[in-house]
């Protein structure tokens, strides 16, 4: 079995991910754009398959391997777990694929790193489970209605516990069953080059029929999308940009208009500054802000591909004040701030088994600096617009309110008042607050405010 066999590959990233080495999409990135990752289309989905399918499993698998392991779980080496879950996901999940191959090629892929005891460990427990399937009994929702939402959804058990103490047990499932669904691609229709009626025409046949969003009014949804977005028409015409409908709303939010001088504060790839950029129809300002370089140097590839020419890049690490010069002198600031990223746990399987419940005051501290230093840019009267792909209260409600008590001169402004079309989304304080199993989008917070004086 030669390295970058789809199964060989799934567990190098598997692996990675357990030694904490990168988060996924980093590892994909690396993974594919390496000499010699030249793969099939076929054998590309099938690596993606298991390696997402593994990670949104992996506490069912687990169980199931603790059922028929000698050994308990936990002493088992991470490298042989992986294989193992590799193994059972195939089994359990993909019908075209033969048991006999799921354990035999896991049993190759052990040979590899593993003495010969271990070999036929790996062996014996995925034919016992491909002959015994009835043999696991699972945790009794009446006894522990959380372990076994745990084990059936796949989620650790300290997100269930705090889920279901703030939408209760039922509507927790209907989360945590939203989020192991795979979503489709959604994009952002470019306005300065097209439509978004003209747009769903070209993309027609790249999957299912795609779908205008409901809420975002340049959003497609490509559900079923067969193929790399680079293939699809019109994105070397800079036609569409990849961004999920709650992203497009924090832009919305923001409203942003022509001639301008706009901050887009927490850049990243640019998917928020190529989107005001067509609000603004190309007039005006955006310094597009990031403490990554290489990040902003493919913001500037993406909007040279968008036809955005307003747009300029700065790096600055927003840990530290703003320049002077730069103090009050932007019409609008958005502070799309990082976070735990609980709400696209769909899109990212990895977050599930990567974040930590001691995260969340980290994150929070961070985003009161990044918001306070943000801030210092608005001019007076000036819209201050905070979002985060998170839907727990530390990284949502608590941060607004600490900001506003440390800076009176800032007031919520109600995005429902602003943008009527979108109240159904709004909370009575007047926050967007996108939940992915009642509103079918990422589970995203956006706060308005505007500065009084």
């Amino acid at each position: 079995m030669s390295a970058d066999t789809p199964r060989q590959l799934a567990l190098s990233v598997l692996n990675d991910l357990t030694r904490g080495r990168a988060n996924l999409d980093q590892l994909l990135n690396m993974r594919f754009a390496s000499p010699g990752a030249d793969m099939s289309r076929r054998d590309r989905a099938l690596a993606y398959a298991i390696i997402y399918g593994v990670l949104r499993w992996r506490t069912r698998l687990d169980w199931h391997i603790s059922v028929f392991a000698t050994r308990p779980i936990n002493q088992i080496k991470p490298e042989i777990l992986n294989i193992l879950r590799i193994g059972l996901f195939q089994m359990l999940f993909l019908s075209k694929i033969p048991h006999s191959a799921a354990v035999n090629t896991s049993v190759e892929m052990a040979k590899k790193s593993a003495p010969p005891q271990v070999v036929r460990f790996v062996n014996g427990l995925l034919r016992n489970a491909a002959r015994r399937p009835d043999a696991v009994n699972w945790p009794d929702p009446e006894k522990d209605p959380i372990q076994a939402l745990a084990v059936d959804e796949s989620f650790p058990q300290w997100l269930i516990r705090r889920w279901q103490n703030r939408y209760g047990i039922e509507e927790t499932q209907q989360l945590c069953r939203y989020f192991n669904e795979i979503p489709p691609v959604t994009v952002r229709a470019n306005s300065l080059k097209t439509t978004r009626e003209k747009l769903i025409k070209a993309l027609a046949g790249t999957g299912d029929d795609p779908e205008p969003t409901k809420w975002a009014g340049h959003g497609i949804a490509l559900p079923g999308l067969h193929g790399p977005i680079p293939d699809l028409p019109g994105f070397e015409e800079g036609w569409f940009q990849v961004q999920d409908e709650a992203a497009q709303l924090a832009t919305r939010v923001l409203a942003p208009e022509p001639g301008e001088n706009i901050l887009d504060a927490c850049a990243g790839l640019g998917g928020k500054t190529g989107h005001i950029a067509q609000c603004m129809d190309n007039r005006g300002k955006i310094v597009a802000m990031d403490s990554d370089n290489q990040k902003l140097e493919d913001l500037l590839s993406a909007m040279q591909r968008l036809g955005v020419h307003i747009a300029q890049t700065r790096c600055h690490d927003l840990e530290a004040a703003l320049d002077r010069t730069d103090a009050g002198r932007f019409d609008r600031v958005l502070v799309d701030a990082p976070c735990s990223g609980l709400g696209v746990i769909r899109r990212n399987p990895d977050i599930k088994w990567a974040a930590e419940k001691r995260d969340f005051p980290r994150y929070q501290q961070k985003q009161i600096r990044l918001l306070t230093n943000a801030a210092q840019g608005l001019a007076p009267g000036g819209i201050l617009v905070y979002a985060v792909c998170s839907m727990e209260p530390e990284e949502t409600d608590t941060v607004i309110s600490e900001f506003c008590d440390a800076a009176d001169h800032f007031e919520v402004e109600p995005a429902g008042s602003v943008l009527p079309e979108l109240a159904d989304l709004a909370d009575p304080k007047g926050f967007l607050r996108l939940l992915p199993h009642r509103h079918h989008t990422d589970g995203f917070f956006i706060a308005r405010l505007r500065r009084r004086r």
